[in-house]
């Protein structure tokens, strides 16, 4: 028996939109500072903010370190917003591959 995952509340989201929308304003400087104590190009710190790039396992542990609640949070909400657009890329396909079971 399979199981179908239940859907509640909002769809994913990428964690630029949390950084851009939460984080940064509660943390009130600007942007590159947070790059600077980061340790990275300020580029690269936009690139997240506008959803372009997916935050790595090294940008969640540099997020992780600044704002005070681990990689985890960051490494976690990028799978489930990748998981979710791949689903919607996919999700045709997905569903013509059978499920096969182990004797």
């Amino acid at each position: 028996m399979t199981r179908k995952p239940v859907k509640r509340g909002l769809p994913p989201m990428h964690p630029g939109e949390l950084l851009r929308e939460e984080i940064l304003p509660a943390l009130d400087r600007p942007k590159t500072e947070i790059a600077k104590l980061l340790g990275v190009s300020r580029q690269t710190l936009y690139d997240v903010l506008k959803e372009k790039q997916p935050v790595t396992p090294g940008m969640a542990l540099r997020l992780g370190k600044l704002c005070g609640n681990g990689p985890d949070l960051w490494l976690n909400l990028q799978k489930r917003y990748d998981l979710d657009q791949a689903e919607r890329e996919l999700g045709e396909k997905i569903k013509d591959i059978p499920t096969l079971e182990v004797a």
